[in-house]
């Protein structure tokens, strides 16, 4: 099981992402627990992850986001702009599963 959290301005603009990314998991056979939250949860949420992702509305949290995660061994990175607008939730889950490879 792997556990991807995302992060953006409010936790809700990326709910729609989750389920796209939830329906390409589910067709690749890959176990996944996906969770969106607010950017300011972000030390509470670490605990739970695996890999983090920064919706693109967020990416001038990355400095601090790393920080964070380099602490617990988390890889992060920010959500490609265009996978990100277009609700690719194959690409976004594609990113991730690329960053715990690393």
């Amino acid at each position: 099981m792997v556990n991807i959290v995302l992060f953006c301005s409010a936790g809700m603009s990326t709910s729609l992402l989750v389920t796209k990314m939830e329906k390409a998991a589910k067709e690749k056979g890959i176990e996944v627990s996906i969770n969106a939250y607010p950017e300011a949860e972000m030390s509470k949420r670490l605990n739970e992850a695996d890999v983090v992702l920064l919706g693109p509305q967020v990416r001038f949290a990355l400095p601090k986001a790393k920080k964070l995660c380099d602490e617990k061994n988390i890889p992060i990175d920010v959500i490609n702009p265009r996978d990100y607008g277009l609700m690719n939730g194959e690409k976004v889950l594609e990113q991730a599963i690329n960053l715990i490879k690393k």
